[in-house]
């Protein structure tokens, strides 16, 4: 209590010169009483959260700003999260920036040790969303600074460990990215000391062991070298420090050396006052006199002068052999250059190779402000929100792993960003012990437990739900294969029916029926087969009257139809014989379904038209014709005379030898009065399947040419269709 009573005597003493006395003591009475009244007052760790609070305040107004707002939310944060001050009394006796405060560090607060060291640039994110204010942030990077403080030698040491990687992988790199380096170092030494106290301690022995001498060291190096650059008239500045703990254990790690064989184990910049256009040519100047009086190394020479680094970075580094055979690396860059590498375009985190994301250019606008505002820097930064993170939000699985998706993304969105099948079977979530439905959109912080069914499956109204196009494309690609797996299923369920009824299927007609349906795509048809909306049988009849051209007329018998004789005035002699009475000079068609050629068994089918068309008799819609149309049946019979070349349609199975195919056209192309009009193959599994489509003048000389076409080598199977 003693040090809480000497801690809080110096935050009045902070606060004396912004507050008025009457505000001096309501602000001491608030925290006296909220202390007499807090239930617990220690962290589960042990450790007092007002004296970490009062800590915190000091360590804001001596590194950063004395801002009375923040310095009051710090203070008053720990009895509003215990529930001992009401925010809204907060508001109206010390207005609404200091509730406004205290509410975001509420909300960050919430998140910490969530596996934040391993999400860091997701984490980033959600605290600067859930934030809304920049200098909750730096209160945070504060805040965790006395932590790291007042933990050395604490008893729970995997708590310390994870305490030291947040420090290092989250809240150091954001005090780097904000300009905070003497933060950013400090936090980075101590997260190494808790993490890997024997190497902190070989590196901290070696350099308090060489600190006389290193310094004495740089002394020696700089004087000379300051003396010749002021006889060349030269303005200028030259620094010279010590590198980091952290940072030489990097180099260690990078270079694979011992502290001895590290180059740049301190740093010297020459920094040179001069006007830009003379910014190379005095830069060069430099060098040259510290050329002139070390050994350069050239291959250690880096020239970001004459060709910048893309991100704007220019200086030129040079290391040379110093007194006592070291080497030393030095640095050549103006005013200019030095303000662009630490603030401008080539940040310093840049410079390091740090990998940005949408938060860099606002970090670096803050930084700016931290660094060259002459008062009141957390003034300017109360009308700085986070605006960068309002198109994202973040959430947390089960397992504390943090994702990052576009503002307005559902539980839907959320599954099919962990696992396409996840999504895929989304029911459902858990949201921070709550169900939800797949439509519920997700806010900065949730936790969410995706819940799945095997029962489930992508649907087309999915797509109205997502707003990722992750998960917009994935639906989409499920959709597809669905409706391949449906469309699939309808068309081998229209080839067994064709088949159990012996109906070859025209590919063309086919699709001519299909596209007379309403259907643009036959895939959209065969899956509304496969889902059952259309009936394979109905369907099939349909194609057989469609291949007939077959559209209902009255019931009237082939005698009462009118025959209709061709336009031609001189037609050729027929090679059809129609009707009981050898009726000539009629006009008629072969039929497509089944290519009647000369010698073949034929009838004939008065069309609607008045024309007749020629079948076999053992044509596959033979049985439907005559069961559904046997009053417009008709003999027909060959004259006797052959006529022009007819179609005849072969398939051809057998072993997908090589010379096949041309074997097989040999034998058709030495056949007289035979023609190849068409000819498709398929080949797979080692088994060639072809179609040939031969114009021949009668049936007999088809059963020749089959009969030779059998005696290729690799042809099992030739059959006429």
């Amino acid at each position: 209590m003693r040090e809480i009573s000497a801690l809080l005597e110096d935050t009045t003493a902070l606060l004396h010169t912004q507050l008025d006395n009457d505000e001096l003591l309501r602000f001491n009475r608030t925290i006296r009483d909220g202390l007499r009244k807090s239930r617990r007052p220690h962290s589960p760790q042990g450790l007092s959260y007002a004296i970490l609070s009062m800590k915190s305040a000091s360590v804001f107004a001596d590194m950063i700003d004395p801002d009375h707002n923040i310095l009051i939310a710090i203070l008053f944060y720990p009895l509003y999260s215990e529930g001992i001050l009401d925010i809204k009394e907060i508001a109206a006796l010390w207005g609404d920036d200091i509730a406004s405060l205290m509410e975001g560090i509420s909300n960050v607060s919430k998140f910490s040790n969530r596996n934040s060291a391993h999400n860091q640039d997701n984490f980033r994110g959600l605290m600067l969303a859930l934030a809304h204010d920049i200098r909750v942030i730096i209160i945070m990077i504060v805040e965790n600074l006395v932590l790291m403080r007042s933990i050395n030698h604490h008893p729970d040491e995997e708590w310390v460990r994870n305490v030291a990687f947040e420090a290092n992988c989250l809240y150091a790199q954001l005090a780097h990215r904000l300009g905070l380096y003497k933060i950013k170092g400090e936090l980075e030494d101590l997260s190494l000391k808790y993490t890997n106290r024997e190497i902190y301690k070989q590196i901290a022995h070696k350099l308090n062991a060489t600190k006389r001498s290193r310094d004495q060291y740089i002394a020696e190096f700089i004087a000379p070298v300051k003396e010749r650059l002021l006889e060349a008239g030269l303005k200028f500045d030259i620094k010279g420090r010590t590198k980091s703990i952290s940072s030489i254990w990097n180099k260690m790690k990078k270079q694979k050396v011992d502290l001895p064989g590290i180059y740049d184990l301190f740093a010297i910049r020459v920094i040179i006052d001069t006007p830009r256009e003379r910014e190379k040519q005095d830069c060069w100047l430099a060098y040259s006199i510290l050329a002139d009086m070390y050994t350069a190394n050239p291959a250690r020479m880096k020239d970001w002068i004459t060709l910048p680094k893309s991100n704007g970075y220019e200086s030129l580094h040079a290391t040379v052999m110093g007194p006592g055979q070291k080497w030393v690396e030095v640095q050549f860059r103006t005013e200019r250059m030095d303000l662009v590498a630490e603030k401008g375009l080539a940040a310093h985190w840049r410079y390091k190779g740090g990998k940005g994301d949408s938060s860099d250019r606002w970090m670096n606008n803050i930084r700016d402000i931290l660094e060259t505002a002459e008062a009141g820097p957390m003034q300017l930064m109360k009308n700085i929100k986070a605006d960068a993170f309002d198109q994202e939000v973040f959430a947390f699985t089960p397992k504390g792993d943090l994702f990052r998706l576009s503002a307005g993304a559902t539980v839907l969105d959320f599954a099919f960003h962990i696992h396409t099948n996840v999504g895929a079977h989304c029911s459902g979530a858990i949201v921070n012990g709550a169900h939800k439905r797949i439509n519920y959109k997700i806010q900065n912080g949730d936790t969410i437990e995706i819940l799945t069914s095997n029962t489930q499956n992508p649907r087309k109204e999915w797509l109205h739900i997502v707003t990722t196009s992750k998960a917009r494309n994935k639906i989409k690609q499920s959709l597809n294969e669905e409706k391949q797996r449906l469309a699939d299923i309808g068309k081998e369920a229209l080839m067994r029916r064709a088949k159990n009824r012996k109906v070859e299927l025209d590919e063309s007609e086919l699709m001519r029926l299909i596209k007379k349906n309403g259907y643009k795509y036959a895939i959209e048809f065969f899956a509304d087969m496969g889902e059952n909306k259309i009936d394979a049988g109905r369907f099939l009849n349909s194609y057989i009257d469609f291949t007939t051209r077959e559209t209902e007329t009255e019931h009237v018998s082939a005698d009462e139809f009118q025959l209709i004789a061709p336009k031609d005035d001189n037609p050729k002699d027929d090679v059809i014989v129609i009707g009981e009475k050898s009726i000539n000079g009629l006009a008629y068609k072969f039929a497509r379904c089944c290519n009647p050629i000369y010698g073949d068994d034929v009838f004939g089918f008065i069309s609607s038209d008045g024309s007749v068309k020629i079948h076999k008799t053992d044509c596959p819609n033979a049985s439907h014709i005559r069961e559904r149309y046997p009053y417009r049946i008709i003999r027909a019979n060959w004259s006797g005379k052959t006529g022009d070349m007819l179609p005849a349609q072969l398939r051809v199975i057998g072993h997908d030898d090589i010379g096949i195919v041309a074997n097989i056209t040999s034998i058709i192309s030495k056949e007289p009065n035979t023609m190849l009009r068409n000819i498709s193959i398929d080949s797979h599994d080692g088994i060639f399947q072809g179609y040939l489509v031969i114009g021949v003048t009668d049936n007999r000389q088809l059963n020749a040419l089959i009969k030779k076409i059998k005696t290729v080598k690799g042809v099992k199977e030739v059959t006429r269709i």
